[in-house]
């Protein structure tokens, strides 16, 4: 049987990263004949467009893990009421050079975890805004935005809060749905 793939974007380069965590969760949570692999940044060098055509290597591994998955899940953390710089600058060196960017038409789903009460919600939407510049359809509902972390997980970093789970187990089935929207659309065969 064909699963569909989906590659899930830390946006934060944190080792304990609640975001990571987030994803973890979401691995728990696929639904069938779905798999989610985890993509950090660790390594992924400030973008310089005089290098766009001669990338590093973890450049080039990146877009490699973006080529070949089928969808995109980002957790993003919110810096100073927008996303990381890490993740802008990845989401960067992996669209270029110009037409050559590994997003095209890649389906997405964002989520993201905060210490504070509003989870993310500036980020999301300016990370939203980046998705449409990429063309990359988008799940709109339901937005996964989980505040007050320190609340949500556990010591273990695992996701404790059954509305977050839920959630996030609901934003994994639209993204397939959408990912099976946008191959019928194409004429592309449907796993399972």
């Amino acid at each position: 049987m064909a699963t569909l793939n989906i590659l899930g974007i830390v946006g934060s380069l944190r080792k304990d990263s609640y975001n990571g965590f987030a994803l973890k969760a979401a691995q728990e949570l696929l639904p069938e004949g779905v798999t989610l692999d985890i993509a950090d940044l660790q390594g992924i060098p400030v973008f310089n467009q005089d290098d766009e055509t001669t990338p590093p290597a973890a450049v080039l591994e990146f877009k490699q893990k973006i080529v070949a998955a089928d969808a995109i899940l980002f957790a993003t953390p919110e810096y100073n009421y927008s996303l990381p710089g890490g993740l802008k600058n990845a989401i960067d060196w992996a669209s270029r050079p110009y037409g050559q960017s590994a997003w095209q038409g890649k389906t997405a789903a964002i989520m993201g975890v905060s210490i504070g009460n509003f989870g993310t919600a500036r980020a999301q939407y300016d990370l939203r805004k980046i998705l449409v510049a990429l063309d990359m359809p988008t799940v709109v509902q339901p937005e996964v935005m989980i505040g007050n972390a320190a609340e949500r997980f556990d010591q273990d970093g695992r996701l404790t809060d059954e509305r977050s789970r839920q959630l996030i187990r609901k934003l994994l089935s639209t993204l397939v749905q959408l990912e099976k929207s946008a191959r019928r659309a194409k004429g592309e065969a449907i796993w399972n």
